[in-house]
C-alpha cells in the first residue's frame, strides 16, 4: 500500500512541479528596441520644428512680397513688429504649400 501511496505522491508532486514557473521564463522581458523609438521620435519633433520654422518664414516672406508690413512713417522701410505678428494667408497650410511647390524664386 505504501508503495502505491508514494506513487500516487510522487505523480502529484511531478505535477506541481511541472506547472512551476521556469525562472528564465518569470521575469517579463521588453523586446522592444528603444533607440529606434527614440530616434523615431526625434525625427518626427524634428520634423514639426521644421515645419513650423518654414511656416514662419513663408508668412514673413509672403507679408514682405505683398507690402503688409510698409513702415507708415519711413516710407521705404518695414514695420518689424507687424512683421511678427502679421498673417499673411488665411491658414498656416496655405503657407507650407506654397513653400513646398514653389522651392525656386520666381
Amino acid at each position: 500500500m505504501s508503495d502505491k501511496r508514494e506513487d500516487v505522491e510522487g505523480g502529484v508532486m511531478k505535477m506541481y512541479s511541472d506547472s512551476a514557473p521556469e525562472i528564465e521564463n518569470l521575469y517579463e522581458r521588453s523586446y522592444i528596441n528603444h533607440i529606434a523609438w527614440s530616434i523615431l521620435v526625434m525625427a518626427i519633433g524634428m520634423i514639426i520644428w521644421l515645419c513650423i520654422a518654414l511656416i514662419n518664414a513663408e508668412n514673413q516672406r509672403n507679408a514682405l512680397m505683398t507690402k503688409q508690413c510698409a513702415d507708415p512713417v519711413f516710407k521705404g522701410e518695414i514695420d518689424n513688429k507687424c512683421l511678427r505678428l502679421v498673417h499673411s494667408r488665411e491658414h498656416w497650410w496655405q503657407h507650407i504649400g506654397y513653400a513646398l511647390t514653389h522651392v525656386k524664386p520666381e
